[in-house]
């Protein structure tokens, strides 16, 4: 079971974090019009953000911060972004809110069993 819940869970997990990191790359011109701040620069960040919490998540190394700063990151979007589509009549924009706070749970979550981790010294 440790394997399902300790390195299938964390690769589940941060290979999609890793994935939309590389679709900010890809396609920061696009996502820029969303982004509440400074455009493409904001796209590209958050990209990069992503792609670190991924490699953080994957090699068990600061783990912990990445799952909470990425709750951060996944709340705020949900707030700053999706919320101002919504309001603005978007009904799909509810679906990505939804998403984004369900990832923020599994992320505040999962930063909480990493920091039980960390402290007890286990892998």
């Amino acid at each position: 079971m440790n394997l399902l819940t300790g390195l299938i869970a964390r690769i589940l997990f941060a290979v999609p974090m890793a994935v939309f990191g590389l679709f900010h790359f890809m396609d920061a011109e696009g996502m820029a019009g969303m982004a509440p701040f400074g455009g493409a620069i904001t796209v590209y960040i958050t990209g990069a953000c992503l792609i670190a919490a991924a490699v953080s998540i994957l090699i068990n190394k600061k783990a912990a911060l990445a799952t909470l700063l990425l709750g951060v990151f996944f709340i705020l979007t949900a707030l700053t972004v999706h919320l101002k589509s919504v309001i603005g009549g978007d009904e799909m924009a509810m679906g990505q809110i939804l998403k984004d706070v369900a990832l923020t749970g599994g992320a505040w979550f999962m930063s909480g069993v990493f920091k039980k981790e960390e402290e007890s010294g286990g892998e």
